[in-house]
């Protein structure tokens, strides 16, 4: 038995529906630029190019339903939408006709951001950690197992406060799901327990204390989640 100085930090997991069992979370990737009107709207190039990938710690990961602190060093706190991929099958190099053999299922989060943050360090060229990889900041419902089918369309949205801002169609993805697994593959290799935020489409804006956020994708639950006052 390993003599550990302290006590090792428990497992950062997700819940499965219909499942007792939970979902070990291993690494958490994310696709930045997926939804051509999102480049748009952030005054980007929407030329189909190689997507662009940034990491969250896997204890950034939120239960459904849970109240989300305010984060410190911001003063523009943004919500991004997202079809999530669950890993259960790890490999590299991975091609995109064999990508879907490596799913254990989908769910929905939402990619936080301290966008003032995000705005500095593209002006200066620096990494996307501060603005993305905060405490707390990638809310997550439970995993729909593949049992139940897998993703390729279906109306994604997000409100607050009851008022839509987000809302588009997990097909007008750039990147699909399998092309996302082959080319993240290729650069990491993927393990059991991975999670691959996929990018979120237009509409994308400020949240404040006490806000109410809902949002969804047509198939999987609704994600709901509060900002502290």
């Amino acid at each position: 038995m390993t003599d550990f100085a302290f006590p090792p930090p428990v497992t950062p997991s997700a819940a499965i529906s219909g499942s007792a069992q939970r979902f070990p979370i291993h690494r958490i990737y994310c696709v930045g630029r997926n939804y051509a009107e999102h480049v748009r709207e952030m005054g980007g190039d929407t030329e189909r190019e190689p997507p662009v990938f940034f990491a969250k710690p896997a204890d950034a990961v939120m239960a459904n339903g849970a109240e989300i602190p305010y984060p410190p060093r911001t003063s523009n706190f943004h919500h991004e939408i997202e079809l999530v991929i669950a890993i259960g099958r790890g490999g590299r190099d991975i091609h995109k006709d064999r990508a879907l053999e490596h799913v254990f299922g989908y769910a929905v989060g939402n990619d936080l951001t301290r966008r003032d943050l995000q705005a500095a360090s593209k002006k200066g060229g620096l990494p996307w950690d501060t603005s993305k990889g905060f405490d707390c900041s990638a809310p997550l419902t439970a995993i729909r197992p593949i049992s139940q089918g897998h993703l390729s369309k279906g109306r994604i949205w997000l409100s607050v406060n009851g008022r839509l801002r987000q809302e588009s169609d997990i097909a007008e993805m750039i990147w699909s799901v399998p092309e996302v697994i082959a080319e993240l593959s290729t650069l990491f290799e993927l393990q059991p327990g991975d999670l691959i935020f996929t990018g979120t489409p237009s509409g994308v804006g400020a949240l404040e204390r006490g806000d109410r956020i809902e949002g969804g994708i047509e198939g999987l639950e609704v994600l709901r989640h509060t900002i502290a006052t």
